[in-house]
């Protein structure tokens, strides 16, 4: 058996809203004999419907809900594994299960000191990859921008100019520097914990540069001179550095570039790749995915899993275990460089492993392909029930026989009472007539504003997972 932990990145390093839905994505890697722990009752429907893809029976799984902390069920408090009364819950399903000796592996979403401190309180922190490393806060370690760029440089590995920032005095100089003649024009300000971009700022002082490809949600138009750059840092300095906690990075822009990347599994015997793909934006907001990479030379690809692999082999080196994803850059003259490494499950895992490999089998004749949407904020659906009666009364429920059609990877849960449910996707089709028709079709049935009628700023994007034999 395994046990498997649906938690997210720890509060203490950055704060998170509602992650009841996202966190139950850990269904689809569960196995026969597995105990999953979640920060709330599982959604029934939800867990019936994975199972049913994945042909998991639901009384082979233990679901064990932890004790409800600081925010409720929305998000499983670290501090709620280790409490008395949940370990004793715990070592009970482990001794039904056969004991300590039964347990083959501890998986966590996020690589947390309270999942190390929760395996070393059953006897089995030997079982949680890389636990003596997480345990010494590893976790934040492993996924700080700032350490990032340090490891890179150490090992090698080509990264844009720019400069690791720890007072507001450092981020007025490297961004008069990087914005200097010798610069693109423009820079990327990145918290040092953020992700898809949300802890990204564009700083231009040609508002032509506001392109939608970069990974940066938010955009400011600097003013003219160094007073422009002293009056945005006295204004961004508390955001960016999360009130002085963390450090901040800045980076020259590089316009024109390819969003990729390289994603590896590191164990204690070595690292080993595992997906490359590319990303898109939209509105400066992540679009969506394509696995596996395409449309770059053989020399592109081969600098870009060679960049991987050393970063990987970095991180290994320093005592992270699991996944983790190294985003790089294609510049225009097909040189690449990286940008960060995400060392933790990535929110793609269960769509290439899971979905597309196991279930829709992407590979086997005839080939398809999968892409998974979030919810568009033009759609209103009501709940989850209400979604599946339209895939069927449209024809776009999955069909194993064909193997298209939609698969929910998420449940829908509302985010607040009687609100529109908002939740992801996937479509699985045929490559040769694509999905947009599909997508189409339940535009028309769920759509009740205009495109035109959200701002740009509140645009979703959508996750998207092509595969070729």
């Amino acid at each position: 058996m395994r046990i498997l932990v649906g938690n997210h990145i720890d509060p203490s390093i950055r704060a998170r809203g509602d992650m009841r839905a996202w966190t139950q994505r850990l269904f689809w890697f569960a196995r026969p004999g597995d105990l999953l722990v979640l920060c709330c009752e599982p959604d029934d429907a939800f867990l019936d419907y994975a199972l049913a893809h994945t042909g998991v029976p639901r009384s082979g799984l233990t679901v064990l809900v932890a004790p409800a902390g600081a925010w409720g069920d929305r998000l499983l408090d670290p501090a709620a594994l280790t409490a008395p009364a949940f370990l004793k819950t715990a070592r009970a399903a482990l001794d039904a299960a056969g004991g300590q000796g039964a347990v083959s592996e501890v998986f966590a979403l996020w690589p947390s000191a309270s999942v190390a401190r929760f395996a070393a309180a059953l006897g089995i922190a030997d079982r949680f990859p890389g636990a003596a490393f997480f345990a010494q806060g590893g976790g934040e370690i492993g996924n700080n921008k700032a350490n990032f760029r340090a490891l890179a440089a150490a090992a090698g590995v080509p990264i844009l100019p720019g400069r690791v920032c720890r007072s507001h005095t450092e981020a007025i100089d490297a961004t008069g520097e990087l914005l200097g003649p010798s610069g693109s024009g423009a820079v990327v300000v990145k918290q040092a914990h953020n992700g898809a971009g949300v802890g990204n700022q564009l700083l231009v002082r040609d508002p032509r540069m506001a392109v939608d490809h970069v990974g940066a949600r938010h955009l400011h138009h600097l003013e003219p001179g160094e007073d422009g750059i002293a009056a945005y840092w006295d204004q961004r300095w508390a955001w960016a550095s999360g009130d002085g906690r963390w450090p901040v990075v800045i980076e020259t822009f590089a316009p024109g570039a390819d969003a990729v990347y390289s994603e590896h599994y590191a164990a204690d015997t070595g690292t080993w790749p595992t997906e490359m793909g590319r990303l898109l934006y939209v509105g400066r907001r992540l679009s969506h995915q394509v696995v596996p990479l395409d449309r770059v030379s053989d020399p592109t690809r081969a600098a870009l899993l060679d960049g991987g692999t050393r970063l990987a082999e970095a991180y290994r080196a320093f005592g992270y275990r699991g996944h983790l994803s190294a985003d790089a850059l294609v510049l225009p003259d097909q040189s690449v460089v990286f940008t960060e490494v995400n060392a933790q499950v990535s929110g793609s895992l269960h769509i290439y492993q899971q979905i597309a490999r196991r279930i829709v089998d992407v590979a086997a004749a005839p080939r398809r392909q999968v892409v998974e949407y979030h919810v568009p904020p033009t759609w209103a659906v009501p709940d989850f029930a209400a979604f599946l009666a339209a895939l069927d009364e449209t024809g776009l429920t999955y069909d194993p026989a064909t193997r298209t059609g939609v698969i929910v990877s998420m449940p829908a849960i509302p985010l607040a009472p009687g609100a529109p449910v908002q939740f992801v996707f996937c479509i699985a089709y045929d490559p040769a007539t694509g999905y947009d028709e599909a997508f189409a079709r339940l535009g028309e049935r769920f759509q009740t504003l205009p495109a035109s009628a959200v701002d740009a700023s509140e645009h979703v994007g959508h996750t998207a997972v092509s595969f070729s034999s």
